[in-house]
């Protein structure tokens, strides 16, 4: 775990209240490029949240605008339409200087007591600290059970584990949400052989359109999650994935599913 980046990040969930309705974020200090999408969809959950008290996120879905600028914080503007005993629904707007670079609607509930099943298959073994990967944006320890990034045409499944560190059960959707958003674009290149993420910007360029993040289960966070991925298509400029978070017991506590540009040179 890198010290500084995961304090930079936990800062960046600190909203400040502008008023009763907006709320302000700070941007990570990551060096990238252009604001890190999984940035949005962090501060989106703790925005919906914070607007929505007492309840818990349940599904989170984000449409991304145009790219947001590093060094610039955003401001969430909150929407409260429907707030009942255990449902609640959030529209968000993000903005900087240069307009709204994306809009979301998540939804709330309070946790109910009552039958429960899942079907999903058991993971595999946590891999060893052999397969420790460095994806630069989490700043957390990661192993990856595939490679992401292979020179070969591979099957474009991928599954990568990781361990939030221990943080305030409040941040814990917002924390995976970020952590959702950075393979699943590398998962539907890896059956283009010969290209790999490090190709950006010359063999091809891709940008996050739309993500969606739903969960099913509270947990806690200081625990092995694998988010288990699979692209099944890309056509016509775009790509899409979906994935499962399941704990190191093979409990279904979230899902995922983004589409983005994916347009080669």
């Amino acid at each position: 775990m890198t010290t500084d980046r995961w304090h930079d990040l936990l800062g960046c969930l600190e909203l400040a209240a502008l008023d009763e309705h907006t709320y302000e974020g700070r941007s990570q200090q990551l060096g990238y490029r252009r604001l890190f999408g999984g940035q949005l969809l962090a501060q989106f959950a703790r925005a919906a949240t914070l607007s929505a008290t007492g309840k818990d996120l349940k599904s989170l879905h984000t449409h991304f605008l145009r790219e947001g600028r590093t060094g610039e914080p955003v401001r969430y503007e909150t929407d409260v339409p429907q707030q009942g005993r255990t449902f609640a629904t959030v529209r968000l707007t993000a903005r900087q200087e240069h307009g709204v670079i994306a809009v979301a609607s998540a939804s709330l509930h309070t946790w109910e007591d009552g039958p429960h099943r899942q079907s999903a298959d058991p993971p595999a073994a946590l891999p060893g600290p052999e397969r420790r990967v460095d994806l630069g944006l989490l700043p957390w320890e990661s192993r990856a059970a595939t490679d992401l990034d292979t020179e070969k045409a591979e099957p474009p499944v991928h599954e990568l584990w990781t361990r939030v560190p221990e943080a305030p059960r409040a941040t814990v959707p917002a924390l995976v949400s970020y952590a959702t958003d950075l393979t699943p674009i590398g998962t539907a290149l890896r059956p283009v052989a010969g290209v790999t993420q490090a190709d950006a910007g010359t063999a091809f360029v891709s940008a996050v359109t739309s993500h969606t993040v739903w969960f099913h289960r509270s947990f806690d966070s200081g625990q092995w999650l694998l988010l288990r991925q699979h692209s099944p298509s890309a056509a016509h400029g775009r790509c899409f994935g979906r994935g499962d978070v399941l704990t190191e017991g093979g409990l279904l506590v979230a899902s995922y599913a983004q589409e983005a540009l994916l347009r080669f040179t």
